[in-house]
């Protein structure tokens, strides 16, 4: 094998099925495996007075995981290690046999917060998102796997995790007046089976063990997109909206825009003035979960903006009752406008969102055109409605938000 100083440009030019060692460390190495593949480094050695070989691998360069830099000094500290008699892979081993998956859990938020996940475990996570695992880890994976070690888990296991949360074994009441709990049933077990996938991911590349138990678990079917609103739904929406912007206007406003809109609920939360163009009818959010995004605003969309009383000095197009921020309480309002207007207890502002985007298909609009009212990547959709809405765009919008505001106002949908 070649036997010279490891630089990026010979990393960038090492030839598919070779290896190199490096001079400056000794076996310290990389190599490619496949052509355009990544380059991998590793370390290889021999105890002291043996003919034992210990091989390690290090991991990947420029994939999340090692810079050249970074990988040089680990084998560096694997060498020194071999020169004294210690097995690195034996205490890698002992490690990860120690570790429950508590501790796993812990490392794998730690991370994420950090934004330093890669490996394939998924892209850098926003801090919602963040905070939702921790909250099913909590609530559900602690609970039942947090004493296990990380080895120790099986498929089997996550068979019997996934029936337990589905049975509502982890679920807890709501704490009155703050809206906190944990819900059970097949959705949240089958959502946060998914999570334990992406942790036990995570496992595997840091050679924690050498397989993901969660791969090949059948989980329940996902229904929590299928559900939209009725036409008697609209109405009640309507009347729990009417029951609720004389104390609550704010809220009424931002839920309502929801409606007209399809928006994420912490889009419309988030929303601040200086986005928000009325004269072109459009936004420009800067950091929504595709990217930056251009969102038409319909003439309906925007009376329910005029009836936000504006408070002077504020960023926030909803901003909080109290404080500086943002509207900070929008679960609890949804809830009261639920009870207000006779709504089942499932009709969340997701709800909301999936329910115009099914307006638009009855409307006959394009993907592409919805792609573009909602935010949605969908191929070059995005793209083609980042920098501008046009008059295509915005009649789409008026077109669905109407029809929108004419079942909330109690008028039957024309017939197909």
């Amino acid at each position: 094998m070649a036997r010279q100083k490891i630089s990026a440009g010979v990393l960038e030019t090492l030839p598919a099925g070779q290896s190199v060692f490096d001079t400056t460390v000794l076996g310290f190495g990389a190599r490619r495996q496949t052509e355009g593949g990544d380059v991998t480094f590793f370390f290889k050695s021999k105890y002291p007075g043996t003919q034992k070989q210990v091989l390690v691998t290090i991991g990947k360069y420029r994939r999340g995981d090692w810079t050249l830099a970074e990988a040089r000094a680990k084998a560096a500290e694997l060498r020194h290690m071999v020169k004294r008699g210690i097995d690195p892979m034996a205490e890698r081993k002992a490690a990860a046999a120690a570790m429950t998956v508590s501790e796993l859990c812990a490392a794998y938020l730690s991370d994420a917060s950090a934004g330093v996940l890669g490996g394939g475990v998924g892209r850098e996570k926003k801090p919602s998102t963040i905070a939702t695992d921790a909250s099913r880890i909590e609530a559900h994976i602690k609970p039942l796997l947090g004493k296990l070690t990380v080895p120790a888990v099986t498929s089997a296991d996550i068979e019997t995790f996934l029936r337990r949360v589905a049975a509502g074994d982890t679920a807890k009441a709501l704490v009155a007046g703050r809206g906190r709990g944990a819900r059970g049933g097949k959705g949240t077990a089958t959502r946060t089976v998914g999570l334990l996938g992406a942790i036990f991911t995570y496992a595997v590349k840091k050679k924690l063990r050498a397989d993901n138990p969660v791969r090949g678990v059948a989980r329940y079917k996902d229904q929590r997109r299928e559900r939209r609103l009725s036409v008697d739904e609209y109405r009640q929406l309507a009347a729990g909206l009417a029951a609720t912007e004389q104390a609550h206007p704010v809220a009424a406003a931002c839920v309502k825009f929801l409606a007209l809109t399809g928006w994420r609920r912490g889009e419309a939360v988030n929303l601040k003035w200086k986005e928000v163009e009325l004269t072109r009818r459009t936004a420009t959010l800067g950091d929504t979960k595709t990217g930056r995004s251009m969102r038409p605003l319909a003439h309906a969309a925007l009376a329910a903006l005029g009836a936000v009383p504006r408070r002077a000095g504020s960023p926030w197009v909803f901003p909080a009752a109290t404080g500086e921020g943002a509207i900070g309480s929008l679960p609890k309002a949804v809830a009261r406008i639920r009870k207000l207007g006779g709504l089942p207890a499932d009709i969340t502002p997701h709800t909301l969102r999936h329910s115009l985007a099914s307006q638009a298909s009855d409307l006959g609009l394009s993907e592409a055109a919805i792609a573009g009212l909602l935010g949605h990547k969908l191929g070059s959709i995005t793209s083609r409605y980042v920098h501008t809405a046009d008059a295509v765009l915005l009649a789409a919008a008026d077109k669905v938000a109407d029809a929108v505001q004419e079942l909330m106002d109690g008028k039957k949908p024309d017939a197909a």
